[in-house]
Formats: structure tokens, sequence, C-alpha cells
């Protein structure tokens, strides 16, 4: 494959218009969207105006005026990105303070078993919730699934675990190292008819794939939206929570915007009686307000189309691997069907980390090239089609068949950054 069909590629792409509306560097590829999201331009003005006009000028005026409302106008937006409606959706706080507090409701409300379990695909700050609250729960510890290997997992032993000990799963619908993406409506199908309930974590999806939580027969969610959202560093959280059994939960934190009359100062708490019940604390305005600019892109993009094109790309992406980087000792670490794969892929190498960082560093040849380093041996490269071209994934290709090709890796010191 040659640099004339990836512009040509880039040429029919429906989508590449909305690359001018995030703030792009000419000296670099961005890959890392599966990490943190670019910025929207539009998050920029409404930060602006947020600091500026709402905050500057209007003061706690500002609360009625706008603020108050931003949040449910935010969720009736990102209930389209997830196939819900408004009353199920709530945007706040962590993905890990959410979990946290779906899967203690579902515990207490003794709907199900308290069996626990999840997966070693899981990402694990989710498994770490799980297991505090086995904890405080005084039951027995999460039940981990392990697979016979690191790509894809194996369906069949999840459904086993579900007939044999039926209870509360959370899995991520795309996995955070190989990006394998599980069926979501075939093991939501499998829990209902064990009494089972899967809290699914939507981070490494959501924005890139096509999700529909009502037509996958999805009871809880919860995802991030600093990924491919492009909220921004710490952007909010959500859940979701099917309006069928929002009346059976109870959210354990019992916070001031989770009362049902918040500005009535009752001295006895009464939780709202819809989704609301899920808020807990004040909301933090400037995150909120700079979630609405990425968004309101991948509203107007639509997730089908960015979908498409994700697949499309990827699929490119591998080709590429596959012809130029065979010869280097260098591994697919995801999913070959697309089907089964979100929108990062993961590769392998005995020197991941200094290949990663030669990336970034670049050179007189290669441009600056920001990927993602997983212990111990994995590279992900984070595809947006919101900003991702064609040529970006073959230059990336070329630049990784350089640095394999001359060793320049080797320079590279061993002790890591904090982030990686």
């Amino acid at each position: 494959m040659k640099l004339k069909q990836a512009i040509e590629l880039d040429r029919k792409d429906s989508l590449k218009k909305y690359k001018s509306h995030f703030l792009n560097s000419k000296k670099e590829i961005y890959l890392n969207g599966n990490s943190l999201g670019k910025l929207p331009i539009k998050s920029i003005k409404n930060i602006r105006k947020t600091i500026d006009y709402e905050w500057g000028n209007r003061l706690v005026r500002s609360w009625n005026e706008k603020w108050l409302d931003l949040s449910d106008s935010l969720e009736k937006k990102l209930a389209i990105i997830l196939g819900v409606t408004k009353r199920e959706v709530k945007i706040g706080d962590s993905t890990s303070l959410n979990l946290y507090q779906i899967v203690f409701s579902l515990l207490k409300s003794n709907l199900y078993k308290k069996n626990l379990i999840s997966d070693s695909f899981n990402f694990p700050s989710d498994n770490y919730i799980l297991e505090g609250l086995s904890s405080n729960f005084n039951i027995k510890k999460p039940t981990i699934i392990n697979y016979s290997q690191n790509i894809s997992a194996e369906i069949n032993l999840i459904e086993k675990t579900i007939k044999k000990s039926p209870g509360i799963l959370c899995l991520s619908l795309v996995s955070y190292k190989s990006g394998w993406m599980y069926p979501m409506k075939a093991l939501n199908d499998c829990a209902k008819k064990n009494n089972s309930i899967i809290v699914w974590d939507l981070s490494h999806a959501v924005g890139v794939t096509h999700i529909d939580l009502k037509k996958t027969n999805t009871l809880t969610a919860v995802g991030c939206s600093y990924k491919f959202l492009n909220g921004g560093p710490g952007a909010p959280g959500f859940l979701f929570v099917d309006y069928s059994i929002q009346s059976k939960l109870e959210n354990p934190i019992k916070g001031w915007f989770g009362h049902k009359l918040p500005f009535k100062f009752s001295d006895k708490y009464e939780a709202a009686n819809n989704i609301n019940k899920f808020d807990i604390g004040t909301p933090g305005m400037l995150s909120i307000v700079a979630m609405e600019g990425g968004i309101d892109i991948i509203t107007k993009a639509t997730t089908k189309s960015i979908r498409k094109k994700s697949i499309s790309q990827s699929e490119y992406f591998i080709s590429l691997i596959k012809q130029k980087l065979d010869s280097y000792n260098i591994n697919i670490e995801s999913p070959d069907d697309p089907l089964n794969r979100g929108s990062h892929i993961t590769i392998s190498h005995p020197e991941s980390w200094k290949i990663c960082r030669a990336l970034a560093k670049g050179n007189q040849k290669i441009p600056k090239i920001i990927c993602d380093f997983r212990p111990d041996k994995y590279i992900r490269f984070g595809i947006s089609p919101l900003y991702t071209s064609y040529k970006d994934l073959y230059q990336t290709v070329n630049a990784l068949n350089e640095i394999l090709k001359n060793k320049s890796y080797k320079k590279i010191r061993k002790e890591k950054t904090k982030v990686t």
C-alpha cells in the first residue's frame, strides 16, 4: 500500500470535515483518543464564556439562568448517543463512583443474588470497586473469569459462570487492552434468563462504536466522557439505569442534589423519585460545560457513521502492520474480526515502552506520534474517526518501520513516566 492510497481514502472520507472542529497540531499525529480525546474548538469558546461572563459577571445568578438546566440538556444529547431516553441518564461524578452507586444499590435491593462477577479483561479499577463492595457487604470476593489468551473473551465461560453463580456482573463493552468488544445483547439475554444483571462499563466504547442500550436489553451502564466523547481531562462520568428498575434502587450516597427538593433544605432526606436520585453534590459546571462541544460533534456525525469509518480505518491499519512490520517481532494483540473489536488497535513487542517513547519523540524523518503503553509489552493506537486520517495511520506504520529497522528505540531510557 502506498501513500497515494491513503490520500485517496481521505479525499473520499465523509467525516473529514469534523477534524477542523478540534484543536490540531500540524507537527504530530495523535492516536491516543482512547485515553484522552482532543479538545473541540467549541469547548474553548464555551469555557471562556462560562468563565468570563457566567461566572465572572453573572456569578450566582448563572445557576438559575443556565447552569441548573445544562446537565439536563447534555443528558438529553447523551441519551441519543446511548439509544435511551433522557430520564434514564445521569451525568456527574466519576466512572468509579457511579459504578459504586449502581452495584451497591443492586446488592441492597435483593433483586439478585449477592454474587459479584467480573473478568480479567475488565478495567482494573472496576474490579477494585467490586472487591471493596464485597468487603462492605461481608460477602465472598468477586469471581474473576480468566481466559486462555489475552485477545478475545471466551463467551462460553461467561455464560457458564452466570448459570453456575447467578448474580451481578461488571464487564467493559470494549476491553482496555486488546480492544475486544463483547456481544452485548447475547450476554444480557443470558443474564436475564438466569436472574442476573450486567453493569456495563462503556468507557472505551462510547462515542466511537454504535451503542443501543435498549435494543441490547441493557439495564445498567456507566462510562467516562474524556476519551472518545472528547469531554476533557477529568470530565464527568455518566450512568444509565433503565426506567423499569429505577424505583427498586436506592442511591447509597444521600447527597444534596439527590434530594427530591434540594433547595427546600429539609432536615429529612427524601430521595428524588427519578434518575436524579443518583445525583450527589453540586455539579462541576466548568467540566460539564467542556463536555458539550464533543457531544455535539458526535450527535451531528452520528455514531453509525463514526463506527463505519472506525472499522475501515482499523482494517487499513492492521493490513499495513501485517504488510510492513511482519519481520520485526511485532504481534497484533487485537481481535481479527472488526465486529468484535472497538476502535483501538494493540500491538506487542519486547521493547514496547521504548518504541512508544521513540514514536512520541519523532525525528527529522518521522513526525511525533502520540500513542500509549500498557504493561507489560503493549502499545495501543486509538483511532478517533472524527480527527484521525488514513494518512496518519500510513505515516504511523512507516514510523514504526523506521524505528524498528534502525533500532533507534535502543537509545531510549528504560525509566517510565508516571502516566504511560
